[in-house]
């Protein structure tokens, strides 16, 4: 199969994370170039030392490269702010885009959930770190019993919350509380993150709890394992650390919701370590997710060829 040529805008960590592992793991995708804003950028200079062309002007330094008319696919790594001006900038190509900022312009994509459904679309939203590694759960408990709500905790180290992340944290509990329903399937959803500032930084933790029907207990947590090892198949840091917990809940526990049960999931994700620490599996669950939904939307447009 060949490949298809693909940017990325954005040359920070995730941007130079996503960068390697387009190199080191995709055989449908071809990095062509790496396009930032600040000339000493570290990313922009690790990618002159793998030979990958640059330019430090943005987007519209991207499409006077001379690579451009063959890129096919763009990934976003930039900010919600950012991302919305270089959808602008974009706008009358032909380019398909992965956004990984919480801009959330396109339809949500969570690539275990709901991938095959948005491989015709020109824009597609990664949700948000939190939503990718919660959003799955809720789905799997979803297809056993109608969520009334779900709530998500994600929990990242400080360390891996750069300046982007910081400026998005109201995107984040926005976009990912959104998610939770458009995707997870929960008639309300609610997201909260924590900047955990312990030393040695700690890994990723989430927990998912979800009020959902009555349902029996076993199919809920055979649904949640199942989902758990498709997740793994990007991401193979993706773990529940314990059994996940369910218990009975009275009538109009929350806004007049049936009796039912109360779910509790319990995940880590550890990092690859391709170029970002392992305890930011927050950052790696991204760049896994949008390379995967990025790899399957490039397969489905050389079938259509």
């Amino acid at each position: 199969m060949s490949k298809i040529k693909v940017a990325i805008i954005g040359s920070g960590h995730i941007g130079t994370d996503l960068m390697v592992k387009i190199r080191r793991k995709s055989s449908r995708l071809e990095l062509a170039a790496l396009v930032g804003i600040d000339p000493d950028s570290e990313g922009l200079a690790a990618a002159r030392r793998l030979g990958v062309e640059t330019t430090h002007h943005g987007v519209e330094g991207l499409k006077r490269m001379v690579c451009f008319p063959e890129i096919r696919l763009v990934f976003d790594a930039t900010s919600a702010g950012a991302h919305r001006a270089n959808v602008a900038a974009l706008e009358g190509s032909d380019l398909r885009i992965v956004d990984l900022t919480p801009a959330a312009i396109g339809p949500y994509v969570v690539p275990t959930v709901n991938m095959n459904a948005r491989l015709d679309e020109r824009v597609v939203n990664m949700v948000t770190c939190g939503g990718q590694a919660t959003i799955p759960i809720v789905a799997a408990i979803s297809r056993v019993a109608p969520v009334h709500y779900a709530e998500i905790v994600a929990s990242i180290a400080s360390k891996s919350a750069g300046p982007g992340t910081r400026a998005n944290i109201d995107e984040f509990t926005e976009t990912t509380s959104r998610g939770l329903e458009r995707v997870g399937g929960a008639k309300l959803g609610k997201a909260i993150i924590v900047l955990n500032p312990a030393e040695p930084p700690l890994m990723m933790r989430d927990t998912v709890i979800c009020l959902c029907e009555r349902a029996e207990h076993e199919a809920i947590r055979t649904s949640v394992a199942a989902m758990v090892g498709e997740v793994q198949k990007h991401v193979p840091g993706y773990r529940l650390k314990h059994a996940v917990q369910i218990e009975p809940v009275a009538a109009g526990l929350f806004a007049g919701a049936p009796e039912g049960l109360k779910v509790t999931a319990l995940l880590e994700v550890e990092g690859a370590g391709h170029h970002l620490p392992k305890y930011a599996g927050n950052l790696d669950i991204m760049t896994s997710a949008a390379l995967a939904t990025g790899e399957r939307m490039v397969t489905a447009q050389l079938e259509d060829v």
